[in-house]
């Protein structure tokens, strides 16, 4: 038997994010980590003078990083930070803290902020005893993708690096209700603190120090060798735990000792692209194979105690490439992730989801559809470029026109006798999983 977990369905600015996300990553290279040294910070040239305390990098393609050593003054009516008792010559530096630098339409949304150590700031209203990470929850924020690599992984590398062992305020700018109630209970694990929403508060706040910015090492991945000490995904999987695993919300937290393994399906809308048109038909597939099926479709109004529940205590998990796949950071090490990867996005399947997959733990597979399985046969024919030869048609002009046909007007048709082979390979995987871990 199979059981369809009916979520209601993502909201078209979701899709919209990642699809406008994807449009910039075709056209570069992932970014590069930093491996020369455990300290992220890169200091551009400063005044000669030892007392400026106002270092900023700027070499990183997708991210600005900026840190005040030393008592910090925020006046959020002006967007300002100020050194406090600053004896040196009077340095300014402008920042938008998001790391997707390299977008100038998503960084148009993002507010700008001052440091500057010179002139005096404003009397301090509120002390806190702690140093801040200032940081801007804009962008493409709501995106179930963008929400951890371009905001929850860079502040655990931030947390873990620069501002190691300490708990720090949080402030962020475009701090949205629904935002803050959804991840409130991952935003409490960084910070004991209340939030200081930046575009709203109007008292004057004192910190330790400063970090402006946050540090990305790339798509959902953490180089252990930029921190102070080692941690990989699987640790940023334990804190998701601690945040969304701690709860009353035990729907599927059932152990299958002897029993069937389970295996998620992570379903798309028919309309939005890459849907599996007989999911109905690969469902019953899974559960002849011998699999508890599961179909789960995310949105914005998702539990997240619930789909941590429901992914964590799970064997395996399936789905087509898209943003929904970031799930994989609520699985645990040794469970079964197969991808599949629709005409035209190897690339994006590799370094968005297969790199990070294989960094967490999972046993990974991938199932790249050919072109009968792929509704753009139907569109455009077999010998059209399109379908013969995606890589040619993409090159590397990867348009509007092209996002939409790969990811837009691209559904897929398994061929459930060969997607039966790679079911029973997950399925041995996934039995063998159960019968060690539960």
């Amino acid at each position: 038997m199979y059981i369809i977990l009916d979520i209601s369905r993502c909201i078209n600015l979701q899709h919209k994010c990642f699809l406008l996300m994807v449009v910039d990553i075709f056209k570069r290279l992932a970014p590069r980590s930093n491996t020369s040294g455990r300290n992220p910070i890169n200091s551009t040239r400063l005044p000669s003078s030892t007392s400026t305390k106002i270092t900023c990098t700027r070499s990183h393609k997708y991210y600005d990083f900026c840190f005040i050593d030393g008592p910090t003054v925020l006046d959020p009516t002006t967007s300002t930070l100020f050194v406090m008792d600053s004896t040196g010559p009077t340095l300014v530096e402008k920042i938008k803290p998001y790391p997707r630098k390299h977008e100038n339409s998503t960084m148009s949304r993002i507010k700008e902020l001052t440091l500057t150590s010179g002139p005096p700031g404003p009397k301090c209203q509120v002390q806190h005893n702690a140093p801040a990470i200032v940081f801007s929850a804009g962008g493409y924020t709501g995106n179930f993708f963008h929400d951890f690599n371009d905001g929850f992984i860079p502040l655990y590398i931030i947390v873990n690096s620069i501002l190691y062992d300490q708990d720090p305020v949080l402030v962020i700018s475009k701090a949205r209700d629904w935002w803050l109630q959804r991840y409130s209970d991952l935003l409490q694990v960084f910070s004991e603190h209340p939030i200081i929403n930046l575009d709203n508060d109007t008292a004057t706040h004192c910190f330790r120090s400063a970090t402006v910015g946050l540090i990305s090492h790339g798509f959902l991945t953490i180089n252990p060798k930029s921190l102070k000490t080692p941690k990989t995904l699987p640790h940023f999987h334990a804190i998701l735990g601690k945040a969304f695993g701690q709860t009353a919300h035990r729907f599927y937290r059932q152990r299958h000792h002897n029993e069937r393994p389970r295996i998620v399906l992570i379903s798309r809308t028919v309309g939005v692209g890459r849907a599996i048109l007989n999911q109905e038909e690969a469902m019953e597939v899974a559960d002849r194979i011998g699999f508890e099926v599961i179909v789960y479709e995310p949105s914005s109004r998702t539990d997240l105690h619930v789909a941590y529940d429901l992914l964590s205590n799970s064997h395996a998990v399936v789905g087509v490439h898209g943003a929904a796949l970031t799930h994989l950071l609520f699985m645990r090490p040794g469970t079964v992730f197969m991808q599949i990867v629709p005409l035209g996005t190897n690339w994006l399947a590799k370094v968005c989801y297969e790199n990070p997959g294989r960094a967490m733990g999972l046993e990974y597979i991938d199932y790249r559809i050919t072109a009968e399985e792929s509704s753009l046969l139907e569109t455009y024919g077999k010998d059209d470029i399109v379908v013969k030869n995606p890589g040619a048609k993409i090159g590397t002009n990867w348009s509007m026109e092209i996002m939409k046909i790969y990811l837009k007007e691209q559904n897929v048709r398994l061929d459930l006798d060969r997607f039966s082979w790679f079911l029973k390979a997950a399925y041995d995987k996934a039995k063998k999983f159960m019968d060690k871990e539960g």
